[in-house]
């Protein structure tokens, strides 16, 4: 099903861009208004079954996973140390690159916009990210809460505790051992059913927001969306191949093969959580341990945000070129020592990446009312950084597996 869905989702994107296009040139407002709202349920609709799957997903696969460690505390250690440690290079490279792309092709600069007033602001609040409230929303004070509300994160606190505790119960935990492996496989073919919708929801996704906006979007911010994919395949290629290095580049292209499908979704649909479960299958097909790849991949949806933060760093100094506002290289530096910090605190915030922007402005004294002059693009800079996130998960979840076949070191 994985290259004809593949298809099937990229017809629906090509057909989304003709009829919202359609509907955006031939259409009355009231045809537009009501379009963009009708569409939006379908969208809508996709992305709550999505997110139906993940939480149980993420549950039962990690559970399971670490049960059959046997109790090995050390190896979960050194999983988790090795996961960190990729996630921590990672973020720099991908924040690097988006500070010297941005630098490099200068998408802002000569719009010569004048400063707004001190007191304008973006309409995004930056009051998420408390260091206290980071750390603590850390643990759930209840799995049924966390479950309820998607929080990856506490899910993954929660299943590795309770993975350690099934690993030491011995043949007594065997019962419960089997029915999370049997709710992992029945989410997996929920995932099979609920993913033949996917080009449909590509499709109400696509043309909702051209009938909105129009093409023009694309034409009036082209500097800057071009800049900014041209620096999101620059962080792929090089996300691959320091992969490469680590699995062997031959296992680098067969990994690019595999993930294809999800990659497509991600894309589409402008989110990298409706390609979770897909993801998680391509990397067991691929040759991961499901005890690695169902412990690893979540912690990379919480702190390995690659696309998003490579785009918080070249959106950022985009504004800055906007209001002709030059930044040292210090400044820079310090910048992505920054964004290093608060990037870590993306997962669950929602526009998460709009956020962190908007607190790194101030930071610097650069106008926060900037960040309305990417609003209107956001759901297509969107598309690729979710899609880079899904590349980025998949190779660090790779490494992390290679890694574990050579133990100590």
């Amino acid at each position: 099903m994985g290259k004809t869905l593949t298809w099937w989702i990229l017809g629906a994107l090509v057909l989304g861009l003709v009829a919202g296009f359609l509907i955006n040139t031939m259409g009355s407002p009231e045809l537009v208004k009501d379009s963009v709202y009708y569409l939006g349920i379908v969208t809508d609709l996709f992305l709550r079954l999505i997110k139906m799957i993940i939480a149980p997903l993420v549950l039962a696969a990690l559970i399971s996973g670490i049960g059959h460690m046997g109790g090995d505390a050390a190896a979960l250690g050194r999983i988790g140390g090795r996961a960190v440690g990729w996630f921590v290079a990672a973020s720099f490279v991908s924040i690097t690159i988006g500070i010297f792309a941005v630098n490099l092709l200068q998408p802002g600069v000569g719009l010569d916009l004048p400063l707004p007033p001190a007191t304008a602001e973006s309409g995004i609040s930056t009051a998420a990210f408390d260091l206290k409230k980071f750390v603590t929303h850390l643990v759930p004070r209840s799995i049924f809460e966390a479950l309820s509300t998607n929080e990856i994160l506490q899910i993954v606190v929660f299943s590795v505790f309770a993975g350690i505790a099934l690993a030491k119960m011995g043949e007594k935990g065997e019962p419960i051992l089997k029915g999370a492996e049997a709710l992992m496989q029945l989410m997996l073919i929920v995932t099979g059913f609920v993913m033949r919708f996917a080009p449909l929801a590509v499709f109400a996704a696509v043309t909702a927001t051209i009938a909105e906006r129009g093409l023009g979007v694309l034409v009036t911010y082209g500097a800057f969306m071009g800049g900014f994919y041209v620096a999101l395949l620059l962080l792929m290629l090089a996300i691959l191949f320091a992969g490469g290095l680590v699995i062997g580049m031959r296992n680098a292209g067969r990994l690019a093969v595999e993930i294809r499908d999800p990659l497509v979704l991600a894309f589409t649909t402008a989110s990298s959580e409706a390609a979770y479960p897909r993801t998680l299958e391509a990397l067991e097909r691929f040759g991961v341990p499901p005890r690695i790849a169902s412990f690893v991949l979540p912690l990379g949806y919480s702190f390995n945000l690659d696309g998003s933060m490579m785009y918080c760093a070249f959106a950022t100094i985009f504004i800055a070129q906007a209001y002709g506002i030059e930044l040292s290289v210090v400044q820079e530096i310090s910048m992505l020592l920054i964004l290093m910090v608060t990037s870590k605190g993306m997962a669950g915030v929602p526009r998460a990446s709009l956020v962190v922007i908007a607190a790194t402005l101030g930071q610097f004294n650069i106008p926060e009312a900037g960040l309305i002059l990417i609003l209107a693009v956001d759901h297509f800079l969107d598309m690729g950084r979710s899609a880079t996130n899904v590349v980025g998960n998949a190779v660090a979840t790779a490494v992390v597996a290679e890694w574990e076949k050579k133990k100590p070191g």
